[in-house]
């Protein structure tokens, strides 16, 4: 079956180290070269060494690395102790994930100074002046084949004990002058530029342009393997047994076995938040269309194996891949039933009753009323009001109870169920047409004029003078591993347009209703074997803002982090109203790592926004802290109803708009929702702790 596993890790292929060449005499060596053998035999496994050797060496002591924000990297622990003469030890990051497990257990007592309890060691060895260690990693990038030193992207070491560092690694070690110091955030590249000449730097841009292969949900699938040029399959439906290489990333895409793009994806691309909704394998492989051996395969059945380190695909029978079909279908998922009980018009703030019941019973008692996006939305507004920094803007739910009377009053519960019962409804193109002609249906139909007066009159008592943005909200989400995530749209309504003209109130409702019979919403929920019919579309409804000065997508966890060890808020952003998860093509957005929860509270950028000069951002350093004290709040807030004792996050959607303040954007949330998450389970991962 499949596993999340994020774009961490790209094929680091073992290879024995150079062996000694026994047939040259030492006397041939000059002076000034070292001839280098293996200091470790093949299966040991001691807790560190002093020197690296050959390759075998590091690949007996290196692990995956806590934070791999980079793809294609393993990593091996280094520790210089400067009272005890700069000694170097090599750790078995296997045996020990973090520097403290390493120096308590071998380098307290016995002469030496003891190691403090762990918390005190982290907030003197990567932070102090005058620190006894100095800590950092040895690490191979496979992409671009470049050995590195790194110290954390909080460390505050200065460029003399990098260069030390630095130094005596590149002398004990067979990778020698192939060393390279790598700054992995702002604050080291700051430091990097006074460092001496002989200490080689290489940049993030450079490793990351060197990789080729990147995995981003991991699995195993099986599917026909058909190529696709750009654009080919946005808003179309596309076979769910076909696996899909494709020029570029495109904005959308119906269930497909697995997906190949020939482009890179950011972790919260929307073909990403998809595939890990749906559980598909997903992988970004730089010229794929052009890559031999998938040429070699199309429009055959195959087998593919999206791995942490590398990815693997062969021809395999139809028989075959039917077998492999039915042993992985998903499992059904049920959606709780339409609450028709409830017909107010209620106040995000008093969507959930949290003095009757815990916010996790709260949030499952008010979905089947109004929705997971509104009750999401309820949650923080509630956190805003008992004083988290939460900035949500004020709004309403339109409860399902007027989705269903709209449905009712117009026969349309009749039409929908007499339209599935055709004898074509097999035929997936069919089933489009169908679903397409039944959404005009409901465009056509009437609301309530007492109705559409109600909605216009609330708007207008909570946001006065504004347009009403109303954004889907269906019971059919957040179900586990499904998200809904893209399966509906929003639209925007003007009080002052009459009756169910283009942009009015009733025009904007009744589009948003007609989406849960969107086709790919259909197709979704028939993948998970949904009953459709318990399906409802409850309404978020809150003021317009249509010129955003940015806007973005944050994780409230690190997606990179396969330990826990090295917690950061993930962030894409972008200027104006730019869109973040489904970009133009070629588009690329500012993504960043937010080191929240350590001293300094660093940035580490991994991509940069390419709308913007070089060197600028899209958020300043203000507003990006702005922004991760809002992500603490709604992590720590949303802990008790969908955390648990592994890793979890929250999808997050945010926005800077300056319409209430003009010239000083002010900083939004606009959703949270439960992320589906991730697990990782690699053969070089720290396993013996």
């Amino acid at each position: 079956m499949v596993r999340v596993f994020w774009w961490l890790l790209v094929g680091l292929t073992a290879c024995e180290g150079p062996a000694a060449d026994t047939d040259k005499d030492v006397e041939e060596v000059p002076p000034d070269e070292t001839v280098w053998e293996c200091v470790l035999a093949e299966g040991d496994s001691p807790d560190f060494a002093q020197q690296l050797g050959c390759q075998g060496d590091y690949d007996i002591l290196s692990s995956e690395p806590a934070d791999a924000s980079i793809p294609g990297a393993t990593s091996v622990k280094t520790v210089i102790d400067r009272v005890d003469g700069n000694a170097l030890y090599f750790q078995n990051s296997k045996r020990y994930c973090i520097h403290w497990d390493f120096a308590s257990s071998h380098l307290s007592g016995d002469g030496l100074p003891p190691v403090p309890a762990m918390d005190q060691f982290n907030e003197t060895e990567y932070y102090s002046p005058d620190r006894r260690f100095i800590l950092g990693a040895v690490s191979y990038y496979s992409g671009p084949a470049k050995w590195v030193y790194e110290i954390s992207p909080y460390d505050t070491a200065d460029a003399e004990m990098i260069a030390t560092a630095y130094r005596l690694i590149r002398d004990a070690s067979w990778m020698g002058e192939e060393l390279y110091f790598h700054p992995t955030s702002v604050a080291v590249e700051a430091v990097a530029l006074s460092l001496p000449e002989d200490v080689k730097i290489v940049s993030t841009d450079d490793l990351y342009a060197g990789v080729d292969y990147q995995p981003l949900n991991l699995g195993t699938t099986t599917g026909l393997l058909r190529f696709y040029a750009d654009g080919e399959l946005d808003g179309s439906y596309t076979p769910y047994r076909e696996l899909v290489v494709l020029d570029s990333v495109p904005n959308d895409i119906s269930i497909v076995a697995g997906i190949i793009t020939s482009q890179f994806q950011t972790p919260l691309a929307h073909i990403n938040v998809l595939s890990v909704n749906r559980g598909t394998p997903n992988m970004g492989l730089r010229s794929a269309q052009e890559n031999p051996e998938l040429v070699a395969l199309e429009g055959k059945w195959v087998e593919l194996s999206v791995g942490a380190f590398d990815w693997s695909i062969r021809e395999i029978t139809e028989v075959e891949a039917d077998a492999w079909w039915d042993a992985n279908k998903p499992e059904p998922l049920t959606v709780q039933p339409m609450n028709l009980a409830v017909s107010d018009l209620r106040d995000v703030g008093e969507m959930l009753d949290l003095d009757a019941m815990p916010l996790g019973e709260a949030i499952s008692a008010s979905i089947p009323a109004f929705g997971a996006k509104a009750t999401n939305y309820g949650a923080l507004a509630d956190a805003a009001a008992l004083g988290e920094p939460i900035p949500v803007q004020p709004g309403f739910g339109i409860p399902m109870y007027y989705y269903d009377q709209f449905m009712t009053d117009n026969g349309l519960w009749d039409r929908i169920h007499a339209i599935v019962s055709q004898p074509e409804w097999d035929d997936p193109t069919f089933r489009s047409e169908q679903l397409e002609a039944f959404k005009e249906e409901m465009r056509a139909a009437p609301m309530r004029p007492e109705v559409v007066a109600m909605i216009v009159a609330k708007a207008a008592a909570v946001f006065p003078g504004e347009n009403a943005r109303f954004r889907s909200s269906t019971n059919a989400e957040d179900l586990g591993a499904f998200t809904g995530a893209g399966l509906y749209n929003s639209e925007t309504g003007h009080p002052d347009i009459a009756g169910d003209q283009r942009d009015s109130i009733e025009w904007a409702v009744k589009k948003v209703w007609s989406q849960v019979w969107n086709p790919r919403a259909y197709e979704e929920r028939e993948y998970y074997s949904m009953n459709h019919f318990d399906v409802g579309m409850g309404l978020l409804v809150h003021a317009n803002f249509p010129e955003e000065e940015a806007n973005g997508v944050a994780l409230t966890n690190n997606p990179y982090d396969t330990t826990g060890l090295e917690p950061a808020f993930y962030v894409n952003g972008q200027e104006g109203s730019e869109d973040v998860v489904a970009p133009e093509p070629g588009v690329l957005s500012d993504a960043w790592l937010h080191y929240y929860y350590s001293p300094g509270q660093p940035i580490v950028y991994i991509q940069h926004s390419s709308l913007l000069p070089e060197g600028e951002t899209v958020l300043t350093t203000d507003e990006a802290y702005e922004l991760a004290v809002a992500l603490d709040a709604i992590h720590r807030f949303f802990q008790e109803p969908y955390g648990d004792d592994g890793w979890y996050a929250l999808d997050v959607e945010w926005k800077f708009d300056d319409k209430a303040t003009p010239g000083t954007p002010t900083l939004y949330i606009k959703q949270a929702r439960p992320y589906p998450g991730w697990s990782s389970d690699t053969s070089l991962a720290c396993t013996e702790g």
